[in-house]
């Protein structure tokens, strides 16, 4: 459901307070940015934003956590930080880094330093799991906002005020902005630094980390898969055998057809196994197996359209800027490099061996609705 977010009604947020926030990063003082660092904080990405804020000339940065100290998760340690809460009273820009556990209860004094330095104008910036503290602060409520992907239908089930947006690297919402997980939070820093002082600032600050200038935050993140888990298994042989017959022509009569139930039911049921439809399921399938041949084969882009079942390149391109938000060529550059070795991995053998005879799925349609549905495989002469 889409929302609109033009209206924010209070002046501490949405446009106003941005327009408000940006006249005042004119002044020619240091930006102060508070760190609060919560129980179990993630190091690395504690890290991420102490490296590039506290290295830079244009920023203040003040390191802070309830009790002035904050565990870190397998390790045994605990850093001390040089403020306690009183830290984010004058903090211009407040960056909460992930924590381990998002079923930790986050304080009450930590939600209300967190509430109180928003009401008075300050920017609130999470990474990874620390929505969830922005979230139980109350300040996404009526907010678009995201999280590691892993975590992004638990808090939209806990906080179904907020507009979790899974399939994004960041989300800028003015005075507000939340991040995925791990890395998109240094995507997610320089994208604070472009806006607050330019694409020179941030470009040099991305040199000193030998990180990419600039990610946008509408790419998607590269989840795992894009199917989602089944809650119940009813259907399971037929999400089995669409993913064995995926680069052959399926629809949703073909489906019914082979569980043996009507267009109607089957809709109904894989909808309540799976959340989604048969036909939506099939198609992140058929997109999650051409990110497998893209990630680990060699095989020409051209051909993942036919091998997957996506059809035509241009389909093919559709789907993943669609669901992926970059291009194939794209998305292999990312994960195998722009140059690859033939003989680094297999191509995706296109026709069997002499002794097998390839397969079509074949189902007999003598009562399409109910009836005597059945498997069996033709060879290809």
């Amino acid at each position: 459901m889409s929302r609109a977010y033009g209206d924010r009604g209070p002046a501490n947020s949405g446009p106003r307070a941005t327009y408000r926030y940006d006249r005042a990063m004119m002044s020619k003082r240091p930006h102060r940015v508070a760190v609060l660092a919560l129980p179990a904080v993630l190091p690395l990405e504690l890290g991420t934003a102490t490296q590039i804020f506290g290295r830079d000339p244009h920023y203040r940065l003040t390191v802070c956590a309830e009790g002035r100290s904050a565990s870190l998760p397998g390790s045994g340690l605990t850093i001390t930080t040089p403020a306690g809460l009183e830290g984010l009273k004058r903090a211009d820009t407040v960056i909460i880094p992930g924590y381990e556990d998002v079923d930790a209860t986050v304080s009450t004094a930590v939600l209300d330093a967190m509430g109180a330095a928003h009401a008075r104008g300050a920017r609130l910036v999470s990474i990874c799991t620390a929505a969830f503290a922005l979230a139980a602060a109350g300040v996404l409520d009526d907010r678009p906002a995201t999280t590691h992907w892993r975590w992004t239908a638990e808090l939209q089930h806990r906080y179904p005020k907020i507009d979790v947006l899974p399939n994004r690297l960041f989300v800028d919402d003015g005075d507000i902005l939340t991040s995925a997980g791990v890395t998109t939070g240094i995507d997610l820093c320089l994208h604070l630094i472009r806006r607050d002082f330019g694409s020179a600032a941030a470009n040099t600050r991305a040199r000193g980390l030998v990180a990419p200038p600039q990610r946008q935050g509408s790419q998607a993140q590269f989840i795992e898969r894009l199917m989602p888990d089944a809650s119940g298994d009813q259907l399971g042989p037929l999400r089995d055998w669409m993913l064995e017959y995926l680069a052959f022509p399926l629809d949703l009569g073909t489906l019914a057809t082979r569980a043996h139930m009507s267009r109607r039911t089957l809709s109904r049921r894989f909808r309540e196994e799976t959340g989604v439809s048969p036909m939506a399921w099939l198609a992140d399938a058929r997109i999650d197996r051409a990110r497998e041949i893209l990630e680990t084969t060699t095989e020409p882009v051209e051909n993942i359209g036919r091998l997957t079942g996506l059809g035509a390149p241009a389909s093919v391109r559709a789907a993943f800027h669609r669901r992926i938000g970059i291009s194939p060529k794209e998305y292999r550059a990312v994960w195998r490099g722009s140059s690859t070795s033939a003989t680094a991995t297999a191509t995706v053998r296109h026709s069997p061996p002499d002794h097998e005879a390839a397969v079509r799925p074949s189902v007999s349609r003598t009562n399409p609705r109910r009836g005597t549905a059945s498997m069996s495989t033709t060879a290809e002469n």
